[in-house]
């Protein structure tokens, strides 16, 4: 099957049916060949085989969406080692880098004098989710993006 590029509007709800977010999504890549489709392999698979006009209720399980919540992803921080002025509350976003020089992205969710606790966790990891897809353009993947393909995660809900 030839990977498609799709554009596509999507509300993600809960299954609840709570609306998370709208957003609209433009050149997405459909292979599960690629090494990326760790992060929501489930809406990936979703999407094959689109077409222009065509609306899908995709609904993905937590370990194919976002993964499971994982308690070993919080962790406990000195303030100092983020910034010593630095001034950040609940719920705001911090980038650390680690040892292997990567960066990693976290949410402050509480905060006790000179330590600060922190979640690498995905804010939607743990929760089966529903994407509820309009496809706007089709198309197949050129030879280029193919091997140049950008991450669905890093396009879809951050």
């Amino acid at each position: 099957m030839t990977p498609q590029i799709v554009s596509f509007n999507c509300t993600l709800k809960n299954t609840m049916g709570s609306i998370l977010s709208k957003t609209f999504n433009r050149d997405i890549m459909t292979s599960l060949d690629a090494p990326q489709t760790e992060v929501l392999s489930g809406l990936i698979k979703g999407i094959q085989n689109l077409k222009v006009g065509e609306n899908r209720k995709i609904a993905v399980p937590a370990d194919k969406a976002y993964g499971f919540y994982d308690p070993k992803k919080v962790v406990i921080f000195p303030r100092k080692k983020i910034g010593k002025d630095r001034k950040f509350s609940y719920g705001d976003i911090i980038f650390i880098v680690g040892k292997s020089e990567s960066k990693k992205m976290y949410r402050v969710i509480e905060i006790y004098g000179d330590l600060v606790v922190l979640d690498g966790n995905h804010p939607l990891a743990g929760q089966d989710l529903v994407f509820e897809i309009e496809a706007l353009d089709v198309r197949d993947a050129t030879t280029d993006e193919i091997s140049s393909s950008s991450l669905i995660s890093e396009q879809v809900f951050h």
